[in-house]
């Protein structure tokens, strides 16, 4: 642990505990300090003043880690593989990704703890913190982070179930307060990726497959965190994954070998791109390319991060993007754990380089920052060695610090800790997120033509549960053990997936979409025996025909809690949402449509944009 004692280059501190840095002959601040000077004027005196270590250190974007108690953390771990003063003492780093975290005012403790450890630096350059998705329910490492103490919303599809833009930037402008209550400040998200190819693990990051509906969401968002334009109160969206990371060949996941190609049947790549475009007129800071190479088109075959054609010519030139271009994570290096290869390096079509080709090659590519990489040493050896100019270093490290001066981490990078748990979880950001969870949720299907409609629930039934909080339900009817008791069962369902082999992989929700062997036979008997009402949280398009046969009603939920649920069920609420993505009636349907369309399945059981209400 650290304590707060001055680290190996520290300046002399202020009473305050900030530094009085780098006075002139005349006793002034150098102009990087000085606040009333343009910030484009401060990047060029800061960017002067910096050594090649320096600014190779900048261009590194690793995961960091903290002590249960907020510390900072000196002993390797899964976390923090070096200790956080090596990170930014001899690697000069100063970007990390925050995962999983200590209670609120721990960790904004431990981040002040941090700034002031850079603030000792020889130059003082802050830190900036960033952050996967942390509102939701999922909770998967390198995707969404459940986070307590914050409010709790939908998934981005449930905000395009919504279909509310006015919703999603008032998420965005929540969480962004929340955020930066404990210090993130770069969110690494949203995905304007498509979920046209139904079995991709990350459909539930999208906005769904619609380019249109996802363009016009992932714009709200961009403003919910960044507002008009990126400054001191903003969060920095990295919006990814460009050019789009739907179509992957047969569904599978670009973070993994077997799902390392993206495939474009239907001849639709320019289609992925219309969410871009709305990214970019709603000035999104920073964009991150996938992992996948692209087959069968006039790219070369490389991943999108090591792609010249994709992040010069198409999004530099094309699209004239001068904002920060950040890698994924883990493109260099493979991550090697007790000896063994934990998470090869996603160098895909770059296999054969070195670690030092991987970085030439990504940074010729015109990006910026590695992500999840923590090597700058390969960067000083190729400018030293002549095989990359300093001068191509500045490009990049001016973005860097433009953003960082924006954001206005030069000015002030602290947080008020006795402040970080009265803003988190505001009582008015809960109930918003409450109602976005409600409005999220889709009616499929209510009653039969024999029966009429079945919601909303009237009374008091006899209620049979499972995957539902009973003392919860209990408040809504009386709760029985058996089905056979029951006037209705109520079932929470997960769409299906395949558990995979390996760490990250068993993470990954992927494969078929169907509900198979006991687990549908289990399902079958209670509807069997009871009228059945199933919720099922849609993290990917589910194949259900004989549950939707076979149930007296249905609903969908894109996250959302029980009590969101039984007030749907019993009416307290009135659902309003619509599909952002077709349900297939079968896997052979799933498998014979093409990856990069959207909408194409045969004859689906549910189509884009159904949805039931009781009016």
């Amino acid at each position: 642990m650290i304590d707060d004692t001055a680290g190996p280059e520290a300046p002399v501190l202020s009473e305050g505990g900030h530094v009085f840095r780098d006075l002139n002959k005349n006793g002034e601040l150098d102009a990087y300090e000085d606040s009333r000077l343009p910030i484009e004027t401060r990047v060029d005196d800061l960017l002067q003043k910096m050594t090649l270590e320096e600014k190779a250190g900048l261009m590194f974007h690793p995961a960091i880690g903290m002590g249960a108690e907020g510390q900072l953390l000196e002993e390797p771990g899964p976390m923090n593989p070096i200790p956080t003063s090596e990170y930014l003492y001899e690697k000069k780093i100063n970007h990390f990704n925050l995962y999983h975290i200590a209670p609120l005012k721990k960790t904004a403790e431990w981040y002040n703890r941090l700034q002031k450890m850079a603030e000792r630096s020889r130059l003082g350059i802050p830190v900036t913190i960033s952050s996967d998705p942390r509102h939701s329910f999922s909770d998967t490492l390198g995707a969404s982070l459940f986070t307590e103490g914050f409010s709790h919303w939908p998934e981005q599809l449930g905000l395009a179930a919504a279909g509310d833009e006015a919703m999603v930037e008032q998420f965005g402008d929540m969480a962004r307060q929340e955020y930066m209550a404990i210090g993130i400040r770069v969110a690494l998200h949203p995905m304007a990726d498509l979920a046209t190819e139904p079995r991709w693990a990350r459909c539930n990051g999208t906005f769904g497959e619609d380019a249109a509906l996802s363009a016009k969401m992932t714009a709200a968002y961009i403003r919910g965190f960044q507002g008009e334009e990126l400054g001191p109160t903003s969060v920095a969206c990295m919006t990814k994954h460009f050019p789009g990371g739907g179509p992957q060949k047969d569904g599978e996941d670009a973070h993994f070998a077997y799902g390392k190609d993206q495939v474009y049947p239907g001849d639709n790549f320019d289609y992925h791109l219309i969410p871009f475009d709305a990214a970019f007129e709603a000035k999104t800071a920073q964009i991150m390319p996938y992992y996948g190479r692209p087959l069968g088109l006039d790219l070369e075959e490389v991943g999108f991060g090591y792609n010249k054609d994709v992040v010069t010519s198409l999004l530099r030139e094309k699209y004239g993007f001068d904002g920060v271009v950040c890698t994924d994570w883990g493109l260099v290096n493979d991550v090697v754990v007790n000896g063994e290869v934990l998470f090869p390096a996603r160098a895909w079509g770059a296999e054969d380089l070195s670690a030092a080709g991987r970085v030439r090659k990504i940074i010729e590519a015109g990006c910026d920052q590695f992500g999840g990489e923590f090597c700058p040493e390969l960067i000083v050896e190729l400018v030293n060695s002549g095989e990359l100019s300093e001068e191509r270093l500045d490009q990049s490290v001016r973005r860097l610090l433009r953003d960082k001066f924006r954001l206005g981490l030069f000015n002030d990078p602290y947080v008020d800790v006795q402040a970080a748990e009265s803003i988190a979880g505001r009582e008015d950001f809960v109930a918003a997120g409450e109602l976005a969870q409600r409005r999220s949720m889709v009616l499929l299907k209510n009653g039969d033509s024999a029966s009429g409609t079945v919601l909303p629930l009237r009374g008091k039934p006899r209620l049979y549960v499972e995957n539902l909080a009973p003392e919860l339900a209990g408040r809504y009817g009386q709760v029985v053990d058996t089905p056979e008791e029951a006037d209705f069962a109520i079932l929470r369902l997960q769409t299906p997936y395949e558990k995979r082999e390996g760490f990250l992989d068993g993470l990954f929700h992927a494969g078929d979409l169907d509900f198979k062997g006991p687990d549908l036979a289990h399902i079958m008997e209670v509807c069997g025996k009871v009228p059945t009402i199933v919720d099922i949280y849609l993290d990917r398009p589910a194949v259900i025909p004989e549950i939707t046969a076979q149930s007296i009603a249905l609903i969908a939920d894109f996250g959302a809690a029980d009590s969101a649920v039984l007030d749907v069920i019993f009416g307290q609420f009135s659902p309003t949402g619509r599909l952002p993505f077709e349900l297939p009636s079968s896997m052979e349907a799933v498998r014979a449509q093409k990856e990069d369309l959207p909408c194409d399945s045969e004859n689906p059981l549910f189509p884009y944009g159904f949805g039931l209400s009781y009016s």
